[in-house]
């Protein structure tokens, strides 16, 4: 028999939670649909049965169903963020919609009519016409056409060197004498575009102009993003290392495949996994899991030699899945 691990929750959680990032940044909690739960019984819809309380049962029901991509019910359960980041951050971000498309598209092949009305035809930030509709995800950002927002920049606390053999990312920090060079010359530009940007405004500029007088990359933007479990886990994914937030740069990271995202932006989804996770303590971290290993042991291959392979897999029974192996032998270094 099926023993209950948690109860769903059953009373809202205290909201907002924030987070600090960088020297100005934050991601902060705004609200929370769904529990473990969701996933479980969105998957059972098919026999109309559902679970009131999470049991070991329903935990292997989420390790199947993550370890075969059946992913469509981690979709159902949903977070809204809000998150402070440099606009630089904020690009990377937006690239990111698995785990949210339901478009018109999978309507047609059902042969389900839409109605006109129901169909998206707004500015694009979540997809643009209807046609392409980003339904279960969203993000909403400030605009300095409407608000004039405290301009602030992000101010580095080391400057990254460029790597050796690799076209984008960046390496060890640089000497003492270029920190202080660079962190100098980008105060001084700051001070510069600030002044800029509030004379245009006193000499009755409109702000949607006055603003080209802003440093674009480095400037701070506010935006709300609201997403699904495997949204969340997707981009987990690709911009999460798996460390703690504040965690020693030399330590270990627990997923390798993060650390080919910009440090910036792995700062904020190290808080993102921590204000998330506790949400959902089984869903998250197993979909992720999936993410991370399938990705880990594909990089693995990439790299190991046939001899090396064949080392590994020795011991393995005939009927063993090679990936399994894999996942389960650390790589040499």
């Amino acid at each position: 028999m099926s023993t209950p691990l948690s109860e769903p929750r059953t009373a809202p959680q205290p909201l907002p939670v924030q987070l600090p990032v960088l020297d100005r940044g934050y991601v902060r909690l705004e609200d929370v649909m769904g529990t473990d739960l969701t996933p479980v019984n969105d998957a059972r819809a098919s026999y109309m049965k559902r679970s009131e309380a999470l049991t070991d049962r329903d935990v292997r029901l989420l390790d199947f169903l993550a370890t075969n991509e059946h992913t469509s019910p981690f979709r159902g359960g949903f977070v809204k963020l809000e998150i402070k980041a440099p606009i630089m951050v904020a690009r990377e971000w937006f690239k990111y919609r698995i785990g949210s498309h339901h478009t018109v598209d999978t309507a047609q092949f059902l042969g389900v009519e839409i109605p006109e009305e129901f169909l998206w035809t707004g500015q694009g930030d979540d997809g643009g016409h209807g046609m392409m509709a980003d339904a279960t995800q969203s993000r909403n950002e400030a605009s300095r056409r409407y608000v004039t927002l405290p301009p602030e920049y992000y101010t580095p606390s080391w400057w990254r060197g460029k790597p050796a053999r690799s076209k984008q990312g960046s390496s060890e920090p640089v000497a003492d004498e270029l920190q202080r060079k660079w962190t100098a010359r980008w105060l001084e530009r700051q001070e510069q575009s600030l002044n800029d940007f509030e004379e245009a405004l006193a000499d009755g500029l409109a702000a949607e102009q006055a603003r080209l007088f802003l440093y674009a990359y480095g400037l701070y933007t506010v935006w709300r993003w609201t997403a699904s479990i495997q949204s969340v886990a997707w981009f987990l994914h690709q911009r999460d290392d798996g460390k703690e937030p504040g965690a020693p740069e030399d330590e270990p990271a627990p997923n390798p495949h993060g650390l080919n995202a910009q440090w910036e932006i792995r700062q904020y989804a190290r808080a993102v996994r921590k204000l998330v996770e506790p949400l959902f303590p089984h869903s998250l971290p197993r979909l992720l899991a999936y993410y991370n290993s399938a990705a880990n042991t594909t990089a693995m291959l990439a790299h190991i030699t046939v001899g090396e392979l064949r080392e590994r897999l020795a011991d393995a029974p005939d009927d063993a899945r090679a990936a399994d192996v894999l996942k389960t032998k650390p790589t040499a270094d």
